[in-house]
């Protein structure tokens, strides 16, 4: 091993050791996306418990964008999983999917001791993460 790679190493593992293993390993070498919500009505910061964005074009064409920039690395281009991480075109529509897509993007998942999906609560707003979910019930697939 060369000595600056040998080095890298080392940090990486200091690192690990300090931080949380969710900030360290979550997407690899990916940083999440800041969303533009904007154009979006604002939820405040009480949790909906079913989307208010449901078959709104605002929000789908926003979902579309924050879901390829922040999701598709493990779920897939359009939603279509390769395998690495769940189909999501395959959630639930309506108030089923959004409980179970909801409580996963804000908790993540970690089984094992391992982290399977990060949670976004925290770095994604209320209002991106329905966006996406808007998208996902427009490529929905049975």
């Amino acid at each position: 091993m060369k000595p600056i790679t040998r080095t890298l190493a080392t940090a990486l593992i200091v690192i690990a050791g300090s931080a949380p293993i969710s900030s360290v390993f979550a997407h690899g070498d990916v940083t999440p996306q800041a969303v533009d919500t904007r154009e979006l009505k604002a939820l405040g910061n009480d949790w909906r418990d079913s989307n208010p964005y449901r078959k709104n074009d605002t929000a789908k064409k926003i979902g579309d964008s924050a879901y390829n920039q922040n999701c598709a690395r493990c779920h897939g281009l359009g939603g279509i999983s390769g395998g690495i991480a769940p189909d999501l075109r395959y959630l639930p529509t309506g108030d089923e999917g959004d409980e179970i897509f909801l409580q996963r993007i804000r908790k993540g998942a970690v089984r094992d001791g391992r982290v399977y999906m990060p949670p976004f609560e925290g770095i994604l707003q209320q209002e991106a993460m329905w966006a996406i979910r808007t998208w996902l019930e427009s490529v929905h697939e049975e």
